[in-house]
């Protein structure tokens, strides 16, 4: 109890004498230096708003133009054209009297420019909103740039000239269109052409008409007025909706995993390497505060995205909802596949009944696992970040400790894992109050989470490749109650240095963890780095208090819940097959050789793969962004399209190899105007699914929209992007590979594939399936998918001479224009 007693900043005892005050001045000091590096954010914060608030413009410019208003009056010119004396006859009488005329003109006069001031920092957020609006660009083939769009990237680079922080652009950020019913229609109809039969087709069109024509313009009109009053039509619901409103587990449903170096662990010593691995994620916690991060932008563009996910990165915790009231299911299921989410869309209840995410401003420590105890582990220290030693300090002091778990600890985890609806009736009644709650809000008010792994994971031993599928299980799953899934992340130190990364999805997507995971691995190997012997760099302040074991008292009947719990998340983790594997026989180097989008190739690849494993064609999804617009998430690119399928059944048929190459570059060029329309808010899934959520909230059934969503994806694939190749020299340490990260399967019979594009040589995949689908094989399908990129690429490097009139993909098009 010794940490306890250091944390009490005073003490006093009642004796016959009087009352015995004892001061920890120790302690006080912390709490001051604390407040005051509250303080400082709060400064900060305030600071980064007027910056923020008149970009693109700066602060400085308002002294620019009172001086020039004053220099003009100066001249005897009257450059308000009469409104200061105006302002100056309605001065309040006081000042008339106080003031000379000359100090009335003087201030009237600095009225008049800070309301003129004023006026051209509207005018100026006005016109980067039209700007950043225009996304015709993005359509424009490469070589062949209008004139429009010249004018157009001159004026962006003029208004982007100022270095803007993370949140400079978010007021000035288009909000998501909604598109017509009549386009959403055809398009989805079009999508699914290739899949249905001419009888299953033509009656989808009838019941496509049908509510065209009856139901959907009611519809539209409520979801347009959402869009004029909402920052963004779609966001709010998709979160409420598809993920805090799930009650089935949220383990391989809907986090996700992100890996380590592929051949290089920095360092084998645990304790080190999470020292710098909490060290750079709170160095970017920093700079995530500060507004110190640059904004997101397309890649090779000045274009920027919405930052919106970085505010709930750090401190924060997805709370399970109590559920309320007779909440009526419906019998189908709405399968979202941005990283696996897959959850039954209900008819909205009681708001208690959804999960909650909870942020705070603010927090000085972690939460640690280890053996089954969970400690608090102070990262600030007099409101100095601790250094990477002197967390490697305090870790390993955790490491060394060995104490055993208190009756019912070792497990609790469990309650993250499984159903949410046990796991909300077992908070309430047994963690909101008493020292089960104190402990239970240290885990959840936590910056984040960390387990530290007893397990050596990563490409290694006699079975590399058969390693390295259990490492990817154990991210995305470990064993069941030794992660926190609840947290916006997890990281994982394994025992031989391995580090990884699991994520709770409700909060962000995939590309925003992403570039947090790529910072942290840069910044731990190249920058914090490690001595000789595999320790971090600094001195350690050896008078460092205890990490504070975390105390419980977890009765018979949570102990009971908390067994349940984990043979539900058992059974789910068990029947998961996973398959990781780099492709390094060819890399997107070769591929744009051949004028064809990297994206555009693995995705037609993915539907030979899958048309050789199944025999047959699956709706298929594809993540795309929608960040170009404020607070914008995903939207699916359904990269399943008739000229895909023809492709693939010329390929498959034995059709001459030139009428290979036409269908494949067709369907390439349609798999990009797909991904194009969908990043500019031209998709299919996510206005049909907030027109499903209208319907229910107006208490009417479609048919048509039923059906539309209760369609499997049966192949859901993502790309996780890298963002920051800046920070990896690959060129000096070609080691140093990303193996990216990936998600559960999203339908039973179905495949999960996540990929990344790492350098301009290899493409690193992650699959994921159900063991209790005997229709599918991770492994299995790994291998059609190495087989159909290596056949895609004999056919068309056969070709004698590529296409000049294949343009790039949309993402990529735009490097050399912008």
């Amino acid at each position: 109890m010794a940490e306890a007693h250091q944390a009490v900043a005073f003490q006093f005892t009642i004796t016959p004498e009087g009352i015995d005050l004892q001061l920890s001045y120790q302690a006080l000091n912390q709490i001051y230096m604390s407040g005051v590096r509250s303080w400082k954010k709060r400064v900060s914060r305030m600071r980064n708003r007027v910056i923020k608030g008149v970009y693109p413009a700066g602060p400085s410019s308002w002294l620019f133009v009172v001086i020039a208003i004053l220099a003009t009056m100066y001249t005897r010119s009257d450059p308000s054209m009469g409104l200061i004396a105006k302002i100056q006859q309605h001065l309040p009488l006081s000042l008339h009297v106080s003031l000379s005329t000359q100090g009335q003109t003087m201030l009237s006069a600095l009225l008049f420019s800070t309301l003129l001031w004023l006026s051209l920092i509207l005018t100026l957020r006005f016109c980067l909103k039209l700007l950043l609006s225009y996304h015709r660009w993005m359509f424009e083939q490469h070589g062949r740039v209008s004139t429009t769009t010249k004018v157009w990237v001159t004026l962006l680079r003029l208004f982007s000239s100022r270095k803007p922080l993370l949140y400079s652009y978010q007021t000035s950020l288009p909000h998501l269109p909604v598109p017509t019913i009549r386009d959403t229609l055809s398009r989805y109809l079009e999508s699914v052409r290739p899949m249905l039969t001419d009888p299953e087709f033509d009656r989808m069109t009838d019941l496509a008409h049908h509510f065209e024509s009856e139901l959907g313009a009611r519809l539209q009109r409520y979801l347009k007025l959402k869009a004029l009053w909402a920052t963004n039509y779609v966001s709010d619901w998709w979160e409420e909706y598809i993920y805090l409103r799930g009650r089935g587990p949220i383990m391989v449903n809907s986090n996700y995993y992100g890996m380590d170096f592929l051949y290089v662990t920095p360092t084998p010593v645990q304790a080190a390497r999470a020292g710098n691995t909490i060290a750079a994620l709170l160095l970017y916690r920093r700079k995530v505060n500060r507004e110190e991060l640059k904004p997101s932008r397309v890649p090779g563009t000045v274009i920027p995205l919405c930052a919106a996910q970085c505010e709930r990165m750090f401190n924060t915790t997805r709370t399970p909802g109590v559920q309320t009231g007779n909440t009526h299911t419906h019998t189908h299921t709405l399968s979202h596949t941005v990283q696996n989410t897959r959850t039954p869309l209900t008819t909205p209840p009681p708001p208690p009944s959804a999960d909650v995410l909870q942020h705070w401003q603010d927090s000085e420590y972690v939460a640690v696992y280890h053996r089954g105890r969970y400690f608090r582990l102070w990262v600030y220290r007099a409101g100095r970040l601790l250094c990477p030693r002197e967390i490697e300090h305090q870790i390993q002091k955790i490491l060394d400790d060995l104490s055993p778990p208190q009756p019912g600890e070792d497990r609790l985890g469990a309650l993250t894992a499984g159903d949410r609806i046990p796991w909300s009736q077992v908070r309430k009644q047994h963690f909101s109050s008493g020292v089960n709650k104190r402990s239970l809000d240290v885990i959840e008010r936590s910056a984040f989470f960390v387990t530290l792994d007893d397990e050596e994971q990563g490409m290694m031993g006699e079975d590399p490749a058969g390693n390295l599928d259990r490492y990817a299980k154990s991210l995305l799953h470990g064993k069941c109650y030794d992660r926190w899934f609840d947290k916006s992340f997890s990281i994982v130190i394994y025992k031989n240095g391995k580090s990884g990364l699991n994520a709770e999805h409700s909060w962000a997507d995939a590309p925003t963890v992403a570039h947090l995971w790529e910072f942290t691995l840069a910044t731990d190997a190249f920058q914090l780095g490690y001595t000789e012997d595999g320790h971090c760099k600094g001195d350690v302040d050896r008078s460092l208090p205890h990490p504070q074991r975390l105390v419980w008292d977890i009765t018979t009947e949570v102990q009971s819940q908390v067994v349940r719990s984990l043979a539900v998340a058992q059974a789910l983790a068990d029947d998961v097959d996973c398959h990781v594997f780099p492709f390094k026989e060819f890399g997107k180097g070769r591929i744009k050789k051949l004028r064809i989008s990297p994206d555009a190739f693995i995705q037609l690849s993915l539907q030979l793969a899958y048309f050789r494993d199944r025999g047959g064609f699956c709706l298929t999804y594809e993540a795309s962004m929608t960040r170009l617009f404020r607070e914008g998430r995903t939207e699916t690119v359904r990269s399943c399209s008739s000229e895909s399928s023809a492709f693939v059944k010329a390929l498959e048929g034995g059709e001459e190899p030139e009428q290979c190459r036409r269908l494949f570059r067709l369907a390439s060029e349609r798999h990009q105007n797909l991904y194009r329309m969908a990043m500019t808010g031209a998709g299919i899934d996510r206005h049909l699914f907030c027109l499903y959520v209208v319907s229910k909230y107006l208490g009417v059934d479609s048919p048509f929209l039923k059906e539309v969503l209760s369609e499997p994806w049966r192949l859901s694939t993502s790309q996780t992007p890298v963002q920051q190749m800046e920070l990896f020299d690959l060129k000096n340490h070609p080691d140093f590979i990303s193996l990216g990260g990936g998600f559960g399967p999203v339908a039973d019979d179905g495949y999960g594939v996540s990929y990344i594009i790492v350098g301009e040589d290899m493409i690193n995949f992650h699959v994921s399936s159900k063991h209790s689908c005997k229709e599918t094989d991770s492994h299995r399908f790994g291998a059609q998918i190495k087989q159909a990129l290596l056949d895609i690429m004999v056919l068309l490097s056969a070709e004698a001479k590529p296409s000049s009139t294949a343009s790039s993909k949309g993402s990529d098009q735009p490097k050399k224009l912008l």
